[in-house]
């Protein structure tokens, strides 16, 4: 069973929570990417909620969750907080794993790097270490032209636009790495349409407030940045889940992720894009059964 809690993270700022499970249990928390929700996680709370207190939040910005609309208030250091204290005031620390994908992702390897006592383990799906991806983003043209998207999620018309005709321009999303026709039924579709519905400046957000973009014009996006040693180093057992045909985020981002996380299993799935979750949740949830 499914119940719907409410936790404070921040002053005016609540996370809107799916959770499963015994409460005593030990605790998985599930973190969603873009344009995603805390749903993408049901399948896999129901498989680990018959032994795990499973909790997947709505991120800030997104869905129930507090939605602030001042651009600063997406900045890393805010949205990894927002983790932190959802650990801490749903039983305090550590939690036995961290899940995460894509935007989740990106906080999970700054909680895991800054706040390691928090988390037993780490699990990251498609999402790649904040150190690989500054040096890609700013050096390597073929990650520049696949993440170029991310420029245009930041320009100020960015709601209208994928928010037209039925949120065409996120379907997109979902859609231009092919497979999506096995998973994006129309009960799937209307459960991102609910959420979009929402709004769409939170999740957009993230993206405005994050240096790490490509270099356009006189914006030197990731070029420009400097991450301090501290938010590189994962010293907690981390498992990489990466699906190989990700033309966004491809397997070359993998390369040298052993400098950074001295305990680390890398499983790469063959054929699996982006949207791994959704197109392989069996798969996925073996990997992570595997772990715990």
């Amino acid at each position: 069973m499914t119940t719907l809690l409410r936790f404070t993270t921040a002053p005016g700022i609540e996370l809107a929570c799916r959770a499963s499970g015994p409460v005593d249990a030990p605790r998985l928390v599930f973190l969603h990417g873009f344009p995603e929700g805390g749903f993408i996680w049901d399948a896999l709370r129901a498989r680990f909620s018959d032994r795990f207190r499973c909790l997947a939040p709505d991120l800030r910005g997104y869905g129930d969750s507090s939605a602030p609309a001042d651009v600063a208030a997406y900045r890393a250091r805010h949205l990894v907080a927002d983790i932190a204290a959802l650990i801490e005031h749903s039983g305090g620390a550590p939690v036995h794993a961290v899940i995460a994908h894509d935007w989740g992702g990106a906080l999970a390897w700054n909680l895991a790097a800054l706040r390691p006592e928090l988390l037993q383990r780490l699990v990251i799906v498609n999402s790649p270490h904040p150190g690989l991806f500054q040096r890609a983003l700013a050096s390597d043209a073929a990650q520049q032209a696949g993440s170029a998207y991310m420029n245009d999620l930041c320009a100020p018309d960015a709601e209208a636009r994928y928010a037209a005709d039925d949120f065409a321009g996120l379907f997109e999303l979902l859609t231009h790495q092919g497979g999506a026709g096995t998973w994006l039924d129309d009960a799937v579709r209307q459960r991102y349409r609910d959420l979009w519905s929402r709004g769409l400046s939170g999740p957009l957000n993230f993206y405005r407030a994050s240096p790490l973009r490509p270099p356009s014009g006189s914006d030197t996006g990731a070029a420009a940045v400097q991450l301090p040693p501290e938010m590189l180093h994962v010293r907690v057992p981390t498992l990489v889940i990466w699906g190989e045909a990700d033309t966004a985020l491809p397997p070359t981002l993998l390369d040298g992720l052993g400098e950074f996380v001295p305990e680390l299993r890398v499983e790469r799935v063959p054929g699996g894009t982006h949207w791994l979750l959704h197109e392989q949740p069996t798969r996925v949830g073996d990997l992570i059964e595997s772990v715990l």
